[in-house]
């Protein structure tokens, strides 16, 4: 079992931060690619970025320059530090990560999500 927890979420004005951590927890040997969606009303759920555990990262063209991702391997964190958010950014952002257990099984987790307001 692997439990992703994701914390940082909240409500700002439009042109503000924020920072969303996502932890990985429970039975990990490796984590490879790691990344965050989010889904709108409505709307599907989109990626907006991702990071390999050697740091190549891919953004969503909507987000580039104004998100960065981030991880740290030897605490299974990845980041994501937005800057000029926009009203159109206001979402439920997932973190997912793809976890090679200690069984050597692979799994594609998902955290239970953390929302994001942006006001105008």
């Amino acid at each position: 079992q692997v439990q992703l927890v994701e914390s940082g979420g909240g409500l700002v004005q439009a042109g503000g931060s924020l920072r969303l951590s996502c932890a990985a927890s429970g039975s990990i040997f490796r984590i490879n690619d790691m990344g965050w969606y989010r889904q709108a009303p409505g709307n599907k759920r989109d990626l907006v970025a991702t990071i390999t555990n050697s740091g190549r990262t891919n953004y969503a063209d909507s987000v580039k320059g104004r998100f960065t991702i981030s991880r740290d391997n030897a605490k299974n964190t990845v980041y994501l530090q937005m800057h000029g958010l926009k009203p159109e950014d206001t979402a439920v952002y997932y973190c997912n990560a793809g976890v090679l257990s200690r069984l050597l099984r692979s799994t594609d987790s998902w955290g239970q999500g953390t929302q994001v307001t942006v006001s105008s």
